[in-house]
């Protein structure tokens, strides 16, 4: 089977992604060139090691490296405040140093607080991302965001912390369950209407490969997705600029989520965030229908919701603006979306007036009022 080698380069880092079936099982190899002593200390969840820690643990048992093996909570419930604090007690019980390793086994939530308490330990110490979903894979592994979320709304506490090492072996995907497969699968679409329409026309031609758990399509999919990404990430670390652009209908996405209380899956939140984005891109006579009518039809073909009230009771438009005017993403103490001029162009705008906002969200089902 093809491997495929991607990297960023960063001040002062290179993170190195490494995509191919087998990977798992050559994962003490992989990362010999990161380890300073030979100890890891893996974070995962019982799940995920149920499935995959014999394999993982094998490999680096046979190559003479030792593993201290700490459990979290699965899913989101993995990103508070009492569970940084946990894990951040285990790793310095453990004596861990700057110049040690983390690894991360499991998906999004998961690396998102591993891959924080990483950079607080010891200000930053080694970081190997192992994404066992396919969200993971294509998007939350790779670029170095970490976060916990608050009861003021979703990654509101982060930091940006570069893995020294992305191992991305596609053939974990075969674990996964349908719902699992189309959250990453919306994260995929939003490469490509970001970005590159010719993999958008790719998508509607052949996406159905990438759930059908083809391994060719899977292949080009994540690597497609991960060298937008690392192309972004490389120019705009930070979010500054252009990195902004990958947060496409995330700023919907993460109200949905929040107030929901996460009833909606992050990616089944981005498909509907996708389409909102695109509705108020045509709204506001940036592109054409058209484009918002491809990306439904595109995300719904796979099984995802596209609209608000797929959620029963459907959240008010009120309750979706009031966790919005949290979003990160805002500057100058304004919202700042992601629009879409056509199919593959994306830009930035801080122009998009909140009076906009409750029309386009009842138009997709937001409720009027609170239930």
């Amino acid at each position: 089977m093809k491997e495929i080698a991607l990297h960023i380069q960063t001040a002062p880092r290179t993170s190195r992604i490494r995509i191919g079936d087998g990977l798992l099982k050559r994962a003490a190899e992989e990362a010999a060139s990161i380890l300073a002593r030979p100890r890891l200390f893996l974070v995962s969840d019982r799940q995920v090691m149920a499935l995959h820690g014999e394999t993982l643990s094998g490999s680096f048992s046979s190559a003479g490296v030792a593993l201290s093996t700490y459990m979290a909570e699965e899913g989101e419930r993995a990103k508070s405040f009492q569970a940084l604090e946990r894990l951040c007690a285990a790793l310095l019980d453990d004596h861990w140093a700057r110049d040690d390793c983390i690894a991360i086994l499991g998906g999004g939530a998961l690396g998102d607080l591993a891959g924080l308490a990483a950079s607080l330990v010891g200000r930053g110490c080694r970081l190997l991302q192992i994404p066992t979903t396919l969200l993971a894979q294509v998007d939350s592994s790779v670029g170095g965001k970490t976060a916990i979320n608050t009861r003021h709304g979703k990654n509101l506490l982060g930091t940006f912390h570069q893995p020294d090492l992305v191992l991305i072996d596609p053939s974990l995907l075969r674990t996964l369950d349908d719902r699992a497969m189309r959250c990453g699968y919306a994260e995929i679409v939003k490469y490509g209407l970001l970005g590159d329409a010719a993999f958008f026309l790719w998508l509607e031609e052949k996406g159905e490969r990438i759930l059908a758990h083809d391994a060719e399509a899977l292949l080009y999919a994540i690597a497609r997705s991960c060298q937008m990404k690392a192309e972004i990430v490389g120019k705009d670390e930070r979010e500054a600029g252009q990195r902004a652009l990958l947060n496409l209908g995330h700023s919907f996405a993460h109200a949905l989520e929040t107030v929901s209380r996460h009833a909606f899956l992050h990616g089944e939140a981005v498909a509907v965030g996708l389409v909102a984005a695109a509705r108020l891109s045509a709204s506001l006579g940036f592109c054409d229908d058209s484009v918002s009518q491809r990306a439904e039809r595109l995300l719904k073909a796979a099984g995802l919701p596209t609209r608000i009230d797929s959620l029963t009771p459907p959240p008010s438009a009120a309750a979706l603006l009031q966790a919005m005017r949290q979003d990160k993403k805002r500057k100058a103490g304004r919202m700042r979306f992601v629009l879409l001029k056509e199919i593959g162009s994306a830009f930035l705008s801080e122009a998009v007036g909140e009076e906009t906002l409750p029309p386009l969200l009842r138009s997709l089902g937001a409720a009027e009022a609170a239930a």
